[in-house]
C-alpha cells in the first residue's frame, strides 16, 4: 500500500493511518552532529508533552526498513545520503511506544484522537535504533507537522527525558566509541578541511577522555585515510595549524578493512 501524495503528517498520521503502517514496528534515529567542540543530538518534543525523545516514526507496508530510517531522516534535517547505521533491536515483551500516564487525556485534547486501552498505538513495539553522523552545519531542522518541535540538545545537558530513549541514545553512543577503535569516524561531522587538532578534539568529545596528541596524529597518518593539504588555516592568532581533509576513497576501504582495535 503507497503513502499517498497528500498523506498527513504528525501525531494525527501516526495515530489514526495504521493501515498504511507495519503494525508493532517503529523505528527511533539517534541524530549525532558535532559543533564547537560540543556533540549535539537532535530531539522532537510534541505539543501537548512535557518531555522530549528521539525522532522516530512507523515503517510502511510496503517500505524497507533502510529506506523508512533515511525517509525519517530526509524530513527532518534536509539531507540525503547520510551516514545511518542500525545498532541495536530494542524488543523488551513490555516495551510500548512511550505513553506516559495521562497521554490519552492529553491526545484527546491536543489532537482529537481517542485511544483505549486496545488502541494499536498502546500495544507492544519492538523497535529498529539507528545512529546518524551529519554535518551540523549543513541541517535544515524541520518539523513534520505543526504540532512537534525539533531542535538540537547538548548530549551532556539535553538528553531525551523519555527513559526509554535515553537508553536508546547511550546505546548509540556506546556503540559509536566502541567503533571508533574499529572505522575511521568523522568525515560526516567535520568540515571538509580541518586541522589535526580539530579531529583530535572531536574524537576526545566522542570518547569522552583525552587523548595524547603526538601519538593520535602518528596513529591516524598511519592509516592514511586523510590527505595532507598544501594549506593552512588563515586568521588565527597564533601559528596557522596545517589543513587536512578525508580521501574518500581510503576512508570507504578502511571503513570495510577496518583498523587496529587497540589504537585509541
Amino acid at each position: 500500500m503507497m503513502k499517498p501524495k497528500n498523506f498527513p503528517s504528525g501525531a494525527s498520521a501516526l495515530l489514526e493511518n495504521i493501515d498504511y503502517f507495519h503494525p508493532g514496528f517503529s523505528i527511533d534515529c539517534v541524530v549525532f552532529g558535532y559543533h564547537e567542540k560540543t556533540l549535539k543530538v537532535l530531539l522532537t518534543r510534541y505539543q501537548g508533552f512535557d518531555f522530549w525523545q528521539l525522532p522516530g516514526s512507523f515503517v510502511l507496508r510496503n517500505e524497507d526498513v533502510d529506506a523508512a530510517a533515511n525517509r525519517i531522516l530526509r524530513e527532518l534535517t534536509g539531507l540525503k545520503n547520510v551516514y545511518l547505521r542500525q545498532f541495536h533491536l530494542f524488543g523488551n515483551a513490555d516495551r510500548r511506544t512511550g505513553l506516559r500516564e495521562g497521554s490519552s487525556d492529553i491526545f484527546r485534547k491536543e489532537y482529537n484522537i481517542h485511544m483505549n486501552k486496545n488502541h494499536w498505538f498502546n500495544n507492544r513495539f519492538i523497535t529498529m535504533g539507528y545512529y546518524a553522523l551529519v554535518d551540523y552545519t549543513q541541517v535544515q531542522v524541520t518539523s513534520l507537522s505543526s504540532n512537534e518541535r525539533v531542535e538540537w540538545k547538548d548530549i551532556h545537558s539535553g538528553l531525551p527525558e523519555y527513559a526509554d530513549h535515553r537508553i536508546i541514545l547511550e546505546d548509540a553512543l556506546s556503540t559509536i566509541r566502541f567503533q571508533l577503535g574499529l572505522i575511521p569516524i568523522g568525515r560526516n561531522l567535520l568540515p571538509e578541511k580541518f586541522t589535526m587538532s580539530e579531529l583530535r578534539v572531536l574524537y576526545e568529545t566522542l570518547l569522552g577522555k583525552p587523548l595524547n596528541r603526538r601519538n593520535f596524529e602518528r596513529k591516524v597518518l598511519s592509516y592514511d585515510f586523510i590527505d595532507k593539504l598544501d594549506e593552512q588555516r588563515k586568521g588565527v592568532a597564533y601559528k596557522s595549524p596545517q589543513l587536512f581533509s578525508f580521501n574518500k576513497e581510503k576512508y570507504f576501504m578502511r571503513e570495510i578493512k577496518g583498523l587496529h582495535s587497540d589504537w585509541l
